[in-house]
């Protein structure tokens, strides 16, 4: 029988990775609300800063205004205080913002990740803003899947390139699996040199 979602439901496949050398984010492009697919071009894993990304889940509208909240506040530290924003900085500022709209929720689950003098961080954020740390993470119709993939392959010791492939194999075997993920896959690393996003397309 067919996987039928509730109207309401918004699909994705989301998630990160803290790597000896780095962090990686990666999620599907498909864009759905319930059974229907609104697009396939949705692009829902950003640069905070050149060291920071955010991925997220949830209602495409909710989660780019967080994003490019985020990225305007993260900007204005830099000028004031001469030095780039911390990861752990970036995710309570966000958690910040979440929790003050708490009775008008932002309706997103969002991954942050980075690199700085701390090292390679990663946490996630609910809607309301609940802040965990861990060294990995998936959020999304797909994530029961993909976390399954994560938890029986992921290591301490993981490299960046090999972070890149199982973050792509845990997103490609949840998209098989979950009919509101798919259509490509883009991926942020992010090492102390910088950031480089790929797109993989979805046979």
């Amino acid at each position: 029988m067919a996987q039928e979602l509730p109207e309401w439901v918004i699909g994705a496949t989301t998630l990160g990775m803290v790597c000896s050398n780095g962090v990686v984010l990666a999620s599907e492009k498909k864009l759905s609300l319930g059974s229907l697919i609104i697009s396939k071009t949705v692009k829902k894993v950003f640069k905070i800063t050149e060291n920071i990304g955010a991925a997220c889940a949830g209602l495409s509208s909710d989660f780019q205004t967080l994003v490019r909240t985020i990225q305007a506040y993260a900007n204005l530290y830099s000028l004031e205080a001469k030095k780039p924003i911390s990861t752990r900085a970036a995710a309570k500022l966000m958690s910040t913002i979440l929790f003050s709209r708490k009775w008008l929720p932002l309706i997103t689950e969002t991954i942050v990740a980075g690199v700085d003098s701390a090292g390679p961080q990663l946490y996630t954020l609910d809607l309301v803003g609940s802040l965990i740390e861990d060294d990995f993470a998936a959020v999304g119709t797909g994530a029961k899947v993909a976390i399954g993939v994560l938890e029986s392959k992921y290591k301490k010791n993981i490299t960046l390139e090999e972070g890149k492939e199982l973050a792509l194999l845990a997103v490609k075997t949840a998209s098989e699996r979950d009919i509101a993920s798919g259509e490509g896959v883009d991926i942020l690393t992010i090492d102390e040199s910088g950031s480089n996003v790929l797109y993989v397309p979805l046979k």
